[in-house]
């Protein structure tokens, strides 16, 4: 039986069937995953815009961020085990399009590819920080998060994260 708010509203989930189960928490979990997923694509997207890059795919910012991550290069298999990216054709497609805006640069490195940022790159990601400074911090802050509680929350989503994949393994073998 799944619980209701005090105006007798039963719980905010996308897929009703879905909630019909024996832990009916697992699909308010998973809406509102989804709409995160989505603000958070907008926000990065938008926040680049801002910067001054418009036109830029999520795994682009994400990727570009990456990248310039503690400034030491990077090879594809570090970005795909960081952001946790199966396809190495989804990563490779963003790094062309990043390297055709001159935001990073490639090289090999033995049989990989590596990819380092550039000082234009290097530049949009401080920008990127300003705005993200100026527009979200300020009103996380504003809104009184607290910063050990991002922190749970951000352990909570990891272990989620980690329930999803091993689910995902074991879904293969069936």
């Amino acid at each position: 039986m799944t619980k209701s708010n005090r105006n007798g509203v039963g719980p905010i989930v996308s897929s009703a069937h879905l909630a019909q189960s024996s832990l009916p928490e697992l699909s308010e979990v998973e809406y509102a995953l989804t709409m995160t997923n989505h603000a958070f694509h907008r926000w990065i997207v938008r926040c680049m815009d801002a910067a001054g890059a418009p036109g830029m795919a999520p795994l682009e910012v994400l990727i570009l961020h990456q990248v310039n991550h503690r400034d030491r290069e990077k090879t594809l298999a570090d970005i795909r085990l960081v952001l946790h990216i199966e396809d190495t054709h989804l990563i490779t497609y963003a790094l062309r399009k990043l390297s055709e805006r001159g935001l990073v640069r490639t090289a090999r490195k033995g049989k990989e590819k590596s990819v380092g940022i550039t000082d234009e790159g290097r530049a949009l990601c401080d920008r990127y920080r300003e705005v993200r400074e100026a527009l979200l911090v300020d009103l996380a802050q504003e809104l009184g998060f607290k910063p050990e509680e991002m922190s749970r929350l951000a352990a909570l989503l990891r272990a989620i994260s980690g329930s999803y994949d091993q689910a995902a393994r074991a879904a293969t073998t069936i």
